[in-house]
């Protein structure tokens, strides 16, 4: 390198700055506050239920009022006297407790506690179930 001459180098300055300040930062409480201490512009919008669940609740309104005027009785079909008093009985014929029926049909005890009950919305299956395991037609006769 001896002899080239004098070596310069060419550098310009670079100056690194953050973005301005996103949408979401101007409405920052301390974004608005600055601007109240050096004068600037705030601009304040009252929006239509901002902040509450109003919006979700004034459509049921129109629904009340079809159900206020429904004079049809709407409730699910539950077992019948008949049904619950034969699955009784035929339990009790065979010595079994409502937790062992249960168990020998694979359901719950509270099935057959609702059953028993009238509680229980009839289930064909569990009907079915219940009848081969009992060996009694629950839903007619004897067998």
């Amino acid at each position: 390198m001896a002899g080239i001459g004098p070596v310069s180098q060419d550098w310009e300055p670079v100056v690194v700055r953050k973005k301005a300040p996103g949408a979401a930062a101007k409405k920052d409480e301390k974004a608005v506050n600055e601007a109240r201490r050096a004068g600037g512009p705030i601009e304040t919008i009252k929006k239509f239920n901002a902040g509450s669940n109003k919006a979700a609740t004034s459509a049921a309104g129109l629904n009340t009022k079809k159900l206020d005027d429904e004079t049809e009785v709407l409730s699910h079909e539950r077992v019948s006297t008949d049904l619950k008093k034969n699955i009784m009985q035929a339990r009790l014929d065979k010595k079994l407790t409502q937790a062992q029926l249960a168990q020998q049909i694979n359901e719950k005890p509270q099935v057959i506690q609702e059953y028993e009950s009238g509680k229980a919305i009839p289930n064909n299956q569990i009907i079915v179930k219940l009848e081969r395991v009992l060996g009694v037609k629950l839903r007619g006769g004897k067998k």
